[in-house]
């Protein structure tokens, strides 16, 4: 059972709970508690003055369009002290924007956006959705729980990707923003109906986004069923932080703090094999330009589309990336409780309306998560929920500029 509630991060989530209700008023950072640190060079200049003393800002809210079936939408924004600012659209639980400033003090938004509403209710590419039931690829769209076979929608060649046909960025979220003295949010629920795109199990899901103080985007997932199924969420945002829309990533440099990854056939899908990143293009160990090995052979189709095993105990949150745009210096680290994360340079932005005039490589997506088609592969960690479990992640992204 701790093997399980730790592969779910449950304890993370409880730990974590643990301490707002003790009072001691922030989150627990990777690194607390002394002695060595192997991701002390993670760590940056927050770009924010002392602002414990002033309230954080009340969300905003308004219209945003409406489906189809005249559904409304709105946006919430979200406002810290410092400056930052996040907007969200209670359609697919989407990110609409971040706003954060470079080393001058001048604030751009450094994920990708749509410019009408209308693209939204197609986004092919996924920006900035809630992607489940299963994010990533389940290979040819089968999985079996106890032996009963279960057959989902294919969306990506012979497999299903981020939860088939419309999966859950094209459902309407309920919406609760929420503020207090140190953050505001907004906290997203959906219903997911037992055999909705084949997934077996009615799944109550809850989606929170927060930011806070420190310049952090938190976002924690909790889910339960009342049947047993499979679950792996995450959001799909993509990031250029030289600004939305304003060149490439190739000279971003990244760091993952990740000594394996996971090989993958024609179609994306896992071969099974944890391999190493010692001695190839795959290794970001230390800062490397994203585009230096960009066009080596392991990497696919013209760039990197690997989930990586993140180090350490999943369900503990941790670092796993650091993102730093030379020029401007803006810097982007993130923590997660997950086992894997997603490394995609954008290799099908096709610089089209479709993909808001973004071209390949314009932007890059660091998707934290469980292993692809986990679901047929007992090596891999478990993504199945049964009743009376509780699914639980979080991931934190926090902005701040280079030294």
């Amino acid at each position: 059972m701790v093997n399980l509630l730790l592969r779910h991060g449950i304890v993370a989530g409880m730990l974590v709970a643990c301490c707002m209700a003790a009072g001691c008023g922030r989150i627990p950072k990777p690194g607390d508690g002394g002695g060595s640190n192997p991701a002390a060079h993670l760590k940056s200049k927050s770009v924010n003055e002392d602002t414990s003393d002033k309230p954080m800002l009340t969300p905003q809210s308004e219209p945003f369009g409406q489906t189809a079936a005249g559904e409304e939408v709105v946006q919430y924004s979200l406002s810290n002290p410092s400056g930052m600012k996040i907007s969200v659209i209670n359609l697919g639980a989407i990110i609409t924007s971040v706003e954060v400033p470079d080393r001058k003090g001048k604030v751009a938004n450094v994920t990708l956006s749509f410019p009408s509403f209308a693209m939204y209710l197609e986004n092919a590419p996924y920006f900035g959705g809630a992607c489940g039931r299963y994010a990533n690829r389940i290979a040819a769209g089968k999985f079996s729980i106890d032996g009963n076979e279960y057959s989902l929608f294919l969306n990506n060649g012979p497999n299903s990707l981020h939860g088939g046909q419309e999966g859950f960025m094209k459902k309407l979220w309920k919406a609760e923003p929420f503020q207090n003295d140190q953050a505001s949010g907004v906290k997203f629920s959906y219903t997911s109906p037992d055999g909705e795109e084949g997934y077996p199990g009615e799944l109550k899901t809850v989606v929170t986004y927060t930011l806070t103080h420190d310049n952090e985007l938190r976002m924690d997932y909790h889910a339960t069923t009342d049947k047993p199924t499979v679950l792996n969420l995450t959001n799909h945002a993509y990031w250029n932080l030289a600004g939305a829309g304003n060149g490439f990533i190739l000279d971003h440099e990244l760091t993952l703090l990740c000594s394996k990854f996971l090989p993958v056939d024609e179609g994306g899908i896992p071969t099974g094999e944890l391999a190493s990143v010692e001695g190839t293009c795959m290794d970001f160990r230390k800062p490397e330009k994203i585009g230096a090995r960009i066009d080596q052979p392991v990497n696919g189709a013209g760039g990197y589309d690997h989930c990586y095993v993140v180090d350490g105990a999943a369900g503990k949150l941790r670092p796993v990336a650091k993102v730093v745009e030379p020029k401007s210096g803006r810097v982007m680290e993130i923590s997660t409780t997950e086992p894997g994360i997603q490394f995609y340079t954008g290799n099908f932005l096709a610089g089209t309306p479709k993909t808001a005039d973004i071209p390949k490589h314009g932007a890059l997506c660091l998707e934290t998560q469980h292993f692809p088609d986990s679901p047929n592969r007992r090596e891999f960690p478990t993504t199945r929920l049964n009743p009376g479990e509780t699914y639980t992640q979080t991931t934190v992204h926090k902005f701040s500029v280079a030294k």
